[in-house]
């Protein structure tokens, strides 16, 4: 979606003398405390909340940083909406986090990841740069090689 405005260096050191500096810090421990439970109990409404109030809460702080940025593109606005109305539409767990840029990054339980996938090739991927995506998944963790 094209190079970052302001490296991720930059925008974390713009973070120590931010006015809401205090109070985001607390929210995201706060959140931390909330998704423990939230994981343990397989919560996915209470997850998409936490999770997508993390990731606009960040590009909230750049918006109002000094100097300020927005990182997010119309194509990155244009994926939530369409993340949003989808979910709403068809009752899917899925969410969507951000990096320090303008990309999107989806989460879903397994069991929707094709009804997802067909969502992302027919919906998303024409906002993407050359239609690209890249495809990830949840490991089972770290093993000894």
């Amino acid at each position: 979606m094209g190079e970052k405005q302001v490296s991720s260096t930059v925008g974390h050191d713009l973070m120590h003398n931010h006015p809401f500096a205090e109070r985001r810090f607390d929210r995201a421990k706060e959140n931390l405390s909330r998704m423990i439970p939230v994981l343990k109990e397989g919560n996915l409404s209470e997850f998409i909340e936490i999770v997508e109030s993390e990731a606009l809460s960040l590009h909230a702080m750049m918006l109002t940083s000094n100097p300020y940025f927005i990182l997010m593109k119309p194509n990155t606005l244009e994926i939530i909406n369409r993340i949003w109305s989808y979910r709403k539409d068809t009752g899917s767990h899925l969410c969507f986090t951000l990096d320090a840029g303008a990309n999107v990054h989806l989460l879903y339980p397994d069991n929707e990841n094709d009804e997802v996938l067909e969502f992302i090739k027919n919906d998303l991927s024409k906002f993407c740069s050359d239609g690209s995506f890249i495809e990830d998944w949840m490991g089972t963790g770290a093993r000894k090689i």
